[in-house]
């Protein structure tokens, strides 16, 4: 696949199918639009484009907005890769591109420099400036402009319909095991190894604490998880058990993200690492001592590794 960072000067000869969106998570209704655009692409012999942002609209539109991401830009473009479309065109969203009309983005950037013959829409997509446009304008506009304009369908599963703010909500709750399911994939963040208060060392239970590498990564709820561990380094996997939170049983009030991995004794301080979330254990509670503390702890690396020894 091609990653194409489209410039003013940006021209693509090749006659094309594309479909638009920020894609976040490149979950499986994601994938299941990109694999309707990679087959009509080469039923025509043209070429197939993911259409995406460098940033989130809503960051340009509204400046105080923090996204909260499933997936950075690197990773989204290496899971949209995988399926194998041919382009992905990162378009630079600014002030002048979120005043475009739809008619105007079709124009500009979808016929005359990327030379779509076809769009295929998801189900819930809306660009342009009056995002009150329907499907039909957009079938409107394609017609005047020489586009066809296709209208994909939502992709439902056993665990609900496949979208991304979904996925928010359920990974707000908890709920990693059936996020895995609608990824088709553990839910992961990279992060890097920090210092901590090296408590866990003294219970026995030695924990690496973890810093994620973007501002924008969306976590789970707090509490305490069955976890694999990647090390990026070497792309050795391990398994673990992770704990978010505040750590009350010590009185701290400030979020941590540490992880206990099994069998494991090197020092990765400052390495980079990707947590892969399996599935969620218990919530985080406040012991009135250390004593119960470990115990629970000793419960919670059994229970984990029950869990993931079942994924093998």
């Amino acid at each position: 696949m091609t990653t194409l960072y489209l410039t003013p000067e940006t021209k693509q000869l090749q006659p094309s199918v594309a479909t638009i969106g920020f894609f976040d998570g490149v979950h499986l209704g994601h994938q299941h639009v990109l694999k309707q655009v990679v087959q009509h692409a080469r039923d025509r012999q043209w070429t197939s484009i993911a259409i995406t942002f460098d940033v989130h609209p809503r960051v340009v539109v509204q400046p105080n907005f923090t996204p909260e991401l499933i997936t950075p830009l690197e990773e989204k473009l290496q899971l949209i890769a995988e399926t194998g479309v041919d382009i992905t065109a990162v378009l630079p969203f600014s002030t002048e591109m979120a005043q475009l009309s739809a008619f105007r983005f079709m124009q500009t950037i979808l016929k005359e420099q990327l030379n779509v013959q076809q769009l295929i829409i998801g189900y819930d997509n809306r660009f342009g400036k009056q995002s009150g446009e329907t499907f039909e304008d957009y079938v409107r506009f394609g017609a005047e402009l020489g586009i066809e304009v296709l209208l994909s369908t939502p992709f439902d599963t056993p665990q609900g319909r496949a979208s991304s703010s979904t996925i928010r909500k359920m990974l707000h709750n908890g709920e990693v095991d059936v996020v895995q399911q609608l990824l088709s994939r553990p839910h992961s963040f990279l992060g890097k190894v920090v210092h901590g208060y090296q408590e866990g060392r003294k219970l026995g239970f030695p924990t690496a604490n973890i810093e994620p590498k973007y501002s924008t990564t969306i976590l789970p709820k707090e509490g305490v998880y069955a976890v694999q561990i990647e090390l990026s380094a070497t792309h050795k996997r391990y398994n673990g058990m992770l704990n978010i939170g505040n750590r009350p049983t010590y009185g701290t009030f400030k979020q941590t993200i540490e992880v206990h991995i099994f069998d494991f004794n090197e020092d990765i301080y400052d390495s980079e690492v990707r947590v892969f979330f399996i599935e969620r254990v218990r919530d985080e509670v406040k012991f009135s001592s250390i004593e119960q503390l470990k115990a629970q702890l000793i419960a919670d690396k059994k229970r984990v590794e029950q869990i993931l020894n079942s994924q093998k």
